[in-house]
């Protein structure tokens, strides 16, 4: 009486049995290439986020224990010590709002009035269409730097040295977010959707209010972390053009805290955590409906 393989069915070798060792090397390789990016992957997050973790080790510490070694790799006692340090050495609340007012106003025109540049260049013919279109483009070769100097002259014949308005105004608008948003607006929204909703007696404001605004979600949420946390790091211009100690933002209100013989650089880094937290927020509640149009699109596509 003999013993039935258990490795055999009626219709021959199982499945296990058949495979050769090219198939059981081939399985290994893409097991070992996924554990290998995962590991890839595990780095680039904990070396991103390090730089992080270190600031906020250093505003928890004191000038001695930041420059002591070896390194302190946790938190310290002085977070509270700090802070009241930073409180007490400058308008840090005042600076806080002044620049939550510019980076937020900044964020909103700049996503306002460059989708409707950018809807216009991308879904409409108009004279010099392409002319103004390449001038645009052009401003990308000038230098910032180039404009701080008529800048400053053009804010002081108005009258607007001194005040928000300077940060605000001038950075209402831009060729970057113009020129990104036109490119998404021509692939993503049909020419037909246009042209029937100009059939149906829809305006330009109306068609760009419901047809271009939805379709331009993602690019605009991507926009509006962009110019938000352009504006809330900006610190050249500000630095110029705010002579008024009482309007001044985060960035040069924490660059008062530099000291020219002494500086408490547990101090200094507890405002720079300050300063940092808000744009962390930020990033974490705008990205989550940039990548959720993302997803959107590549299950359309």
């Amino acid at each position: 009486m003999t013993t039935a393989d258990p490795t055999r069915t009626a219709a021959g070798p199982a499945p296990a049995a058949r495979r050769t060792a090219g198939d059981r090397r081939a399985i290994l390789a893409d097991r070992v290439e996924k554990v290998l990016t995962h590991v890839l992957i595990l780095v680039g997050v904990l070396l991103s986020v390090f730089p992080f973790y270190w600031l906020a080790v250093m505003s928890t510490s004191t000038t001695g224990e930041i420059f002591g070694y070896p390194p302190r790799l946790w938190p310290s006692d002085s977070l509270v010590k700090n802070l009241q340090n930073l409180f007490s050495s400058v308008d840090i609340l005042g600076a806080l709002l002044n620049t939550i007012i510019v980076s937020t106003l900044c964020a909103v025109l700049v996503m306002f009035f460059d989708s409707l540049a950018a809807f216009a260049f991308a879904k409409y013919d108009f004279p010099g269409r392409n002319v103004l279109f390449v001038l645009m483009l052009a401003t990308f070769l000038i230098p910032g730097s180039l404009s701080l100097v008529p800048s400053f002259m053009l804010m002081s014949s108005i009258g607007w040295v001194g005040t928000l308005q300077a940060l605000i105004v001038p950075g209402a608008a831009n060729a970057f977010g113009i020129f990104l948003l036109r490119q998404m607006a021509a692939g993503s929204i049909p020419h037909e959707l246009v042209e029937s909703a100009r059939i149906d007696g829809a305006g330009f404001f109306t068609t760009y209010w419901r047809i271009g605004v939805p379709m331009m979600r993602g690019g605009l949420a991507f926009l509006g972390i962009f110019t938000f946390i352009t504006a809330w790091n900006d610190y050249v211009w500000p630095l110029i053009v705010l002579v008024n100690p009482g309007r001044q933002t985060l960035q040069t209100a924490l660059q008062n805290l530099n000291s020219l013989y002494l500086t408490d650089y547990g101090m200094v880094m507890a405002g720079a955590l300050v300063s940092v937290l808000p744009l962390i927020g930020v990033f974490i509640i705008g990205s989550r409906h940039f990548i959720a149009n993302i997803a959107a699109g590549a299950l359309k596509g």
